[in-house]
């Protein structure tokens, strides 16, 4: 694929991005695609390895040595072709996967691997640019309707393909916008939600209806949880309405962190504070005051939320900006040691680039509160350093300290999904609380609820956008299977 002995030629290239001081001063995206004649050498360093290991590194198996070889020959038309065959939202992926697929590339074993996840953010931009994205409509409805719950990308990619299957989708969310943790969970210098809203538009041309601001169950949300909803409707009357229905909202319910002080004023889930900014740069006027300008922030939890914290941080213009991780800090290696599998060592995002202090092996023990005039606020963490041995931490003696902060973000990671949507459909859970269903066989994705079906995070826990897109298209053939009896969707 590629140039034969083109990965002996060339380097791998690095988007073009501005600098960090230039992009901390806006909300915009900050990484350009790769120009089309630079893609194209990037392609060329695709090895013909014989066994495309990027290919099952690839949670939606995407064929990349197809699209590496097609790009290099500059056919952009058959590039998308076949990036979409295997992923409805490529311009998503491009921008906001952490590339497994390069992490499994045959050159990464003594070299840098191939920029595969950079070749694809290309393809898709290039097919918007060009006009090829278009709806496709099914050719004959099928009379079933289907209610999609949640708007995230595996309820998206399920809504597409049962739409294209010529089901009548309905998805609701109870965001005031349509896109699930696209939307308010990662900040707009990541993804610009035009990026978003130019697909919703083609599905909605494929006859995908969209329903926002409705709170699928009776039951109240727990802290942490944001909605928007200004109409809420049972489980059961959902049941009644449609042929299907598939559970594809995220694992919303945020890990907490219970000890003294965690009342204070100040201290706040990751997911009250990141959504706001959203909120801001879509236009929103009544927006609550969260924010970080002039304050003295610490971050608890060291994986991609806190880091989007960073970055909207800086963007506020906060005094200071830490980051603690109770594990410790994993090892900064430049090769992959567990080829062609995902590994443990130091990243360093963007937002981190843009200025943080980190530090690994920490423990919070207590929120300090000011006194006086400000009572009830929080003014420091009182904090211990911990060494691990076999698995297990242990504080080490004589090494606590206090951090001053003036706004605690807990992103210490999501528990599980909603479980009172659940305990209302009475769906079986496993034991960490998510919607039980296999993936395979003639049971692919159904729940214990008789035409209920399950996908994304609601099925599996915590994951990646493009786990998301693979169980939303794999559940929706499951779900045609059931309504049809069989099904020509792409598993």
């Amino acid at each position: 694929m590629g140039k034969v002995t083109g990965f002996l030629e060339h380097e791998r290239l690095e988007e073009p991005h501005e600098a960090t001081e230039a992009r901390k001063k806006h909300y915009r995206e900050f990484y350009l695609r790769l120009a089309d004649d630079a893609a194209g050498v990037q392609g060329a360093r695709c090895m013909d390895c014989g066994i495309p290991f990027c290919q099952s590194g690839c949670p939606v198996n995407n064929i990349i040595p197809d699209w590496n070889d097609l790009v290099y020959r500059q056919d952009w038309k058959g590039a998308i072709d076949v990036l979409h065959s295997t992923n409805n939202f490529p311009e998503f992926t491009g921008r906001i996967c952490p590339a497994p697929c390069e992490e499994a590339c045959v050159l990464r074993i003594n070299n840098d691997p191939v920029g595969i996840k950079s070749i694809e953010h290309a393809i898709a931009d290039k097919a918007w640019e060009e006009g090829w994205v278009r709806p496709q409509r099914a050719a004959h409805p099928t009379g079933r309707r289907v209610a999609v719950v949640g708007s995230g990308p595996a309820g998206l990619a399920c809504a597409q393909q049962l739409a294209r299957a010529g089901h009548d989708v309905t998805v609701f969310e109870k965001s005031d916008r349509i896109g699930g943790l696209l939307r308010y969970g990662i900040p707009d210098f990541k993804l610009d939600k035009g990026v978003i809203d130019r697909r919703l538009d083609q599905l909605r041309a494929e006859g995908v209806k969209f329903r926002a601001a409705v709170c699928v169950g009776s039951a109240a949300l727990p802290k942490g949880v944001g909605s928007d909803a200004r109409e809420t409707i049972s489980a059961e009357s959902l049941k009644n309405q449609f042929d299907a229905i598939v559970l594809a909202g995220g694992a919303e319910q945020p890990r907490d962190l219970p000890i003294p002080g965690r009342e204070l004023g100040g201290v706040h889930f990751a997911m009250e504070f990141l959504p706001l900014q959203n909120k801001r740069v879509a236009g929103d006027t009544q927006v609550a005051e969260l924010w970080a300008n002039n304050k003295h922030v610490v971050i608890i939890g060291g994986g991609d939320t806190g880091s989007d914290c960073v970055g909207t941080s800086n963007r506020h213009g906060a005094k200071s900006v830490t980051q603690f991780e109770v594990l410790p800090m994993p090892p900064d290696v430049e090769r992959n040691p567990v080829w062609p599998y995902w590994p443990t060592r130091l990243r360093t995002s963007s937002s981190h680039e843009e200025g943080v202090q980190r530090d690994w092996s920490i423990a919070t023990k207590q929120f300090i509160g000011h006194q006086g005039e400000m009572s009830g606020k929080v003014k420091a963490l009182r904090t211990v350093r911990l060494e691990w041995k076999d698995g297990k931490p242990m504080e080490v003696a004589g090494s606590e300290f206090e951090m001053p902060a003036d706004l605690v973000l807990l992103a210490m990671g999501f528990i599980s999904p909603l479980q009172s949507l659940l305990d209302e459909l009475g769906v079986h859970k496993d034991a960490r609380g998510n919607a039980r269903a296999e993936t395979e066989g003639p049971k692919a994705y159904a729940t214990s609820v008789p035409k209920v079906f399950a996908a994304g995070d609601m099925r599996r826990g915590q994951s990646l956008v493009v786990w998301a897109i693979r169980e939303g298209r794999q559940c929706a053939r499951a779900v045609d299977e059931f309504l049809m009896g069989f099904s020509e969707l792409p598993r």
